[in-house]
């Protein structure tokens, strides 16, 4: 295939940034996304330009590490699959295909299509565990009787990877879902309850700090989200929200 490529460039947080075009040839259906991307680096290394700096660690949908906004929408066309899963059958020839950052006020741009999704990680940091005493007398966790339902929707929300693309496709930025699934993993669990109103009480609170906006109820984040983490989340967290406000 060949193939017109509109790519966000942008030195560092500081630079203004521009949509540059490159024109790639020979792309085999048979790529991913993130090959496709490798082969117009190398080509850019030859010619002795900069190559274009994208995440990426796993390049098998487990990470959260890639995360590019192609033609409008967050790890592409594909539905239920990252950026690096996208393969270039979903493309045709001759088609151009704007590969962009996912942008948010709280996913500054590092370069290029990097983005710094550490506050991500402060959100997890602020409440995202379950202390637990390992001096010897811990309790084996398949003692405790959970179930099947709660394990299964548990299991769930565990799923999220972080990848950021349900902040990336929501008008308001809001990092709902994903801190709703971080929450709900430990909500539904026994483990998680003796510091349930602390946990949900201050990643809220972080994500609020972060800059992320309020929940749409538009349902985009579900809809692009490649775990397919459900909005349900969204209202549990509610729910614990408000149980920890009134205590």
């Amino acid at each position: 295939m060949k193939l017109t490529l509109k790519i966000w460039r942008q030195k560092n947080a500081q630079d203004k940034g521009k949509l540059v075009e490159y024109k790639i040839d020979d792309v085999s259906p048979d790529m991913s996304f993130l090959e496709m991307l490798d082969v117009l680096n190398d080509q850019l290394i030859e010619k002795g330009e900069d190559p274009v700096a994208f995440d990426h660690d796993c390049r098998e949908g487990i990470c959260g590490m890639c995360s590019l906004y192609i033609n409008g929408e967050a790890h592409g066309p594909d539905r239920g699959v990252t950026t690096c899963q996208l393969h270039m059958r979903m493309f045709k020839d001759g088609d151009t295909i704007y590969i962009e950052p996912f942008r948010a006020k709280a996913f500054p741009i590092i370069k290029d299509l990097v983005v710094d999704r550490s506050s991500f990680d402060r959100i997890q940091h602020a409440g995202g565990f379950i202390s637990v005493n390992t001096s010897g007398n811990t309790q084996d966790a398949n003692a405790i009787p959970i179930p099947k339902h709660d394990a299964d929707r548990a299991f769930d929300a565990a799923t999220c990877i972080g990848c950021g693309a349900c902040v990336a496709t929501c008008k308001n930025s809001s990092a709902m879902l994903f801190v709703s699934a971080k929450v709900s993993q430990f909500a539904l669990l026994p483990q998680g309850q003796v510091e349930a109103a602390d946990r949900v009480m201050k990643m809220v609170n972080q994500m609020d700090v972060e800059g992320f906006g309020n929940c749409t109820n538009t349902g985009a984040c579900e809809v692009e989200c490649p775990k397919g983490i459900s909005l349900e989340n969204i209202a549990r967290m509610n729910r614990e929200y408000l149980k920890a406000s009134l205590k």
